[in-house]
């Protein structure tokens, strides 16, 4: 089935998902049919379609790749309901769920305990997993001219509000930047992931990470809201602000992190917590002998700011504690984190009504 036909009255092409075709100007909603589950009853993923009246990119934003990470679809839900989009120049493409059989288990995986994330671009003959991932790709990715995947830390490991991009996407670095997250990093791509296959695709893409599954976090959501507001409006998408903003936010571009790791199993208790500076040689935490013989403390190898934390009490040796971007100059850029974070405080003044 062709997934366009030129439209002669806009001179704009339609946009057909899932054999529902959408003229510029139109908005809708298509279940796309995914299977069926153990219970004998179909499944299918919502896909909502907004289009512009004017010419535009086509952003394609994504949540629930992972089923248990949910800021990523209360943002897509806030973007459905905003009011913003009633001035949309261009095409929007909103997937509040990807992976709706891992968010109808409360799990991060699919019901064969595979990773969706890992699936990409997927097969109409393959597992379940590989057929959601193709209907994705056959129905959906061919439209994007840009895209935005919204994720979570794991569970009891939260993230601070950050934009990762992949190396040699300068469209994507400038989204990111425009993103305005407190912190922006490169991160690796990952064989068969979405966003390896955007970029194969030669689709500009980045990733927003916030808040950890399970867990709504009003202060990620606040930021992705914002977020993906500000990166429409840098693509074109959407008028500028009426009002300007009153405070400059410089986001930190961290060029790489690592993670610190458990030195012994035990009880873990940190002395630091998200969006601080670290120095080098600096103690950050201390893992405990629960039968009180050891003690061991946990330095920092470098400087840098703490953009993920575990959250659980007790650990073995190995598990991720921290996650830390490198930086030259942290206890500035910490204080530029508390700078965007007390700048959110004030995001009603740009987006009224719509990020409550």
């Amino acid at each position: 089935m062709s997934s366009s036909k030129l439209n002669p009255s806009n001179d704009r092409r339609d946009i057909t998902i899932g054999g529902t075709a959408f003229e510029a100007g139109k908005k809708g909603v298509v279940e796309l049919p995914i299977g069926s589950l153990i219970n004998y009853q179909p499944v299918s993923m919502p896909v909502h379609v907004r289009r512009g009246k004017k010419d535009g990119p086509c952003l394609i934003v994504t949540a629930g790749l992972h089923g248990d990470e949910i800021n990523g679809i209360e943002i897509v839900r806030r973007l459905l309901r905003s009011r913003l989009l009633s001035g949309l120049m261009g095409d929007l493409i909103l997937v509040p769920i990807v992976n709706i059989p891992g968010y109808l288990s409360r799990s991060r995986y699919l019901p064969d305990r595979r990773d969706l994330n890992r699936l990409f671009p997927g097969s109409p003959k393959g597992s379940l997993g590989g057929r959601i991932a193709y209907t994705f790709s056959d129905e959906v990715m061919k439209h994007g001219t840009h895209a935005i995947d919204m994720h979570t830390g794991a569970i009891r490991r939260p993230n601070l509000p950050q934009i990762r991009y992949t190396e040699g996407d300068e469209t994507g670095f400038g989204m990111a930047k425009a993103f305005a997250p407190p912190v922006v990093m490169s991160s690796a791509l990952r064989e068969s992931s979405l966003r390896a296959t955007y970029f194969e695709k030669k689709i500009p893409s980045i990733i927003y990470e916030a808040g950890e599954a399970h867990r709504l976090n009003a202060a990620s959501v606040r930021f992705g809201f914002r977020g993906v507001i500000s990166v429409m409006r840098h693509l074109g998408m959407l008028p500028p602000s009426k009002k300007p903003q009153k405070r400059h936010i410089k986001t930190i571009v961290a060029p790489t992190s690592f993670w610190v790791r458990a030195p012994q199993g035990g009880i873990f208790s940190p002395s630091t917590n998200l969006g601080q500076a670290t120095i080098a040689n600096k103690e950050i935490g201390v893992v405990a002998d629960p039968f009180g013989r050891k003690e061991f403390e946990i330095l920092s190898p470098s400087d840098g700011i703490i953009i993920g934390i575990l959250r659980e009490a007790t650990v073995d040796e190995g598990d991720a504690l921290f996650h830390i971007a490198t930086s030259q100059n942290p206890e500035k850029e910490e204080a530029q984190i508390q700078k965007s974070e007390d700048h959110l405080e004030h995001a009603e003044e740009e987006f009224p009504g719509d990020i409550n």
